[in-house]
């Protein structure tokens, strides 16, 4: 018997759109072989949400607006933008916390998250775990190839109900994403 259009069944899954605001350490501490990791998440994170909205923006004791949720996302350009920003300075890690949560409040996606890529050293500002618990979510990207913090980056990711995955290299950038997107 051949089927007909009645006997196929085609289950498609719907898709969740992200609402992603990644928050890349440009530091002092965050220079030489680290940058290869900050460059890595920022062209996979582009390649991957090429359809979802996605912030990137730099931060050492201050911070700057690569992009904005909702702007286009130009991945070379936005590379060159990150590139051009020399490391230096002390690291507030609460400051691009406060800044990714406004951003996410412009938009109503239920996946909305952070993504931190830092080694957290923080030397700057307030204690950062307040701003983490403000977060839907913050997955933390923690930087171990040089001086770092695990402690407080397993505590940010705790207190911003997401996870800590450790870059050893920039290799480590895409299977981290995906399992945290997996979850």
């Amino acid at each position: 018997p051949v089927p007909d259009d009645t006997d196929i069944i085609v289950r498609e899954r719907p898709r969740t759109q992200r609402c992603v605001v990644l928050a890349v350490d440009v530091s002092g501490s965050m220079r030489g072989e680290r940058v290869r990791n900050a460059a890595a998440t920022v062209g996979a994170l582009a390649a991957v949400l090429r359809d979802d909205p996605l912030a990137v923006l730099a931060f050492w004791s201050d911070a700057a607006m690569l992009l904005r949720l909702g702007g286009r996302v130009k991945p070379l350009s936005l590379l060159d933008d990150l590139l051009a920003i020399p490391a230096r300075g002390l690291t507030n890690v609460a400051f691009p916390l406060e800044v990714a949560r406004r951003e996410l409040a412009t938009f109503s996606n239920r996946d909305q998250r952070v993504l931190l890529l830092t080694d957290a050293v923080h030397n700057a500002g307030p204690d950062p775990r307040t701003a983490a618990a403000a977060l839907p979510r913050l997955d933390v990207l923690l930087d171990v190839t040089g001086e770092h913090d695990l402690a407080l980056g397993q505590e940010l990711a705790l207190a911003g109900h997401g996870r800590l995955y450790r870059i050893t290299g920039h290799r480590d950038v895409a299977p981290a994403l995906l399992r945290a997107f997996s979850t």
